[in-house]
């Protein structure tokens, strides 16, 4: 397995209502993207690694880069697209020919672990195409026009999460099938599962938030007193 990592930095910050792009924000001193990058460069299994960024912040993310993680594996920044889905497809596009394996990350969920990288890649490597997920914990009501007109099973829904990995000529197929039917995804699974095409299961964390407002930036705060404490 030759496996690269995909981190998606290219966030304005709308909701979080910020000027600085949320991916840039600190969390206890250290930008939440330096914080998310970090186990992805200490996990040896990834020859390189892409940060997809938005045009206004490559030259702040690649002074992150080269300043906090100067040694290998070799960290790239890119620019992103329109969409996500179009930042993603930029970020597979710089991957080495040789990466055989892709992890998708978002780079505003600062929380994950290298152990939980890990178990995605090898997943991964064995089926093809896998998510990081959480079981349900609310009860979800489907509502039309203010009416709740149905209430799903809940042991079969699950929050996703990321990273998601692929085999890297799966994920770009989806992607190109994708973009030649104008099909937009929520995520990359998505675009996965059209093509009919089984995506695995990886037990996530409680953890593992994305921080995308206020309150999350809180929570994350709370969750980082947490760790340093070793209580989590």
């Amino acid at each position: 397995m030759i496996a690269g990592a995909l981190l998606v930095a290219g966030g304005q910050g709308k909701r979080m209502g910020t000027v600085v792009p949320k991916q840039l924000l600190t969390l206890g001193g250290v930008t939440i993207l330096e914080r998310t990058l970090r186990p992805f460069v200490q996990c040896s299994a990834f020859e390189q690694i892409v940060v997809v960024a938005a045009e206004t912040t490559i030259e702040h993310i690649e002074d992150i880069v080269h300043t906090s993680f100067p040694c290998s594996p070799p960290v790239v920044v890119v620019k992103g697209g329109h969409e996500r889905q179009d930042s993603v497809f930029n970020g597979l596009m710089a991957l080495d020919r040789d990466i055989d394996i892709v992890a998708i990350h978002d780079a505003v969920r600062p929380f994950i672990t290298g152990e939980l990288i890990l178990e995605c890649l090898s997943c991964a490597e064995k089926y093809g195409a896998v998510s990081v997920m959480r079981p349900l914990k609310e009860t979800v009501k489907v509502v039309k026009d203010g009416v709740v007109v149905e209430t799903p099973e809940r042991s079969k829904l699950w929050i996703t999460q990321t990273p998601q990995a692929f085999r890297k000529e799966l994920i770009i197929e989806a992607h190109r099938k994708a973009s030649e039917s104008g099909f937009t995804g929520t995520d990359d699974c998505m675009l996965v599962e059209r093509l009919g095409y089984p995506v695995h299961v990886v037990e996530g964390s409680d953890i593992n938030i994305k921080v995308t407002t206020q309150t999350d930036l809180a929570i994350a705060g709370a969750i980082l007193k947490l760790l340093e404490n070793g209580r989590v």
